[in-house]
């Protein structure tokens, strides 16, 4: 499903190189829910941005579904992000004057979907966050934890086969990211998705398949969610 060949990201600043990334490789399976943890700083944050397209490696190969990216175009990134990868923020990025199956719907008008078969997918996805109750009501009427359901949703609602979560918790309370993490964990299990959880939180990454922390923008260690959880 996914693969790193020894990426790196290094931004210049005036004579000065920062490393964001450093020669990290990996694979990641259909299905498998990675979490990568560590402090800001680490590089997790910035390794997501890569997979998504979002940025650019400065050397190192990503491999999507057998597809090497290195000669995708910003055009290329971009339907591929509308087809294939989802992207969750920590800042939600849902649209205030809309209510939330609109927001939900955004990506599929996006792609020139209309009528019965696209609402019909912006129930599925909204009761698939427990969020069809709530469908009519703007962001400012929901609380951080629905906000963010509803922005799980918009980015699962056209299908992706990634699914690349940048700090979902960092905005909510213990009780609300608990259940943003298990809805992801929720999304691996049963829908085969690949999810992808840059996070800082031991709580949030316990919900993972497994977890590799980062630390200078290097994976330091693989470890099973579980003996994280016995803090092993």
């Amino acid at each position: 499903m996914l693969r790193l060949e020894q990426v790196s990201k290094i931004y210049h600043r005036g004579s000065a190189s920062i490393i964001g990334v450093d020669r990290v490789s990996l694979e990641v399976a259909a299905g498998e829910f990675c979490a990568f943890m560590g402090p800001s700083g680490c590089g997790k944050s910035t390794l997501l941005n890569l997979v998504a397209g979002l940025d650019s490696p400065t050397s190192g190969e990503i491999v999507l579904n057998g597809r090497p990216t290195a000669r995708f175009s910003s055009d290329d990134w971009t339907r591929i992000r509308r087809e294939e990868i989802g992207i969750v923020f920590q800042s939600f990025h849902l649209v205030p004057g809309l209510s939330a199956e609109e927001n939900v719907a955004f990506p599929l008008l996006l792609r020139g979907e209309r009528g019965g078969t696209m609402l019909r997918r912006v129930e599925e996805v909204l009761d698939l966050v427990g969020m069809n109750h709530r469908r009519r009501h703007r962001p400012g009427e929901l609380s951080g934890g629905e906000q963010q359901r509803v922005a799980i949703a918009r980015a699962v609602v056209h299908g992706p086969k990634l699914v690349v979560a940048d700090e979902p918790t960092g905005n909510l309370d213990s009780q609300q990211g608990a259940a943003v993490v298990d809805l992801l964990r929720t999304l691996a299990d049963q829908d085969r998705r690949t999810v992808l959880l840059a996070t800082h939180s031991g709580e949030a990454a316990g919900s993972a398949h497994y977890v590799w922390t980062m630390r200078d923008g290097r994976l330091i260690e693989r470890v099973a969610s579980n003996l994280l959880s016995l803090g092993l």
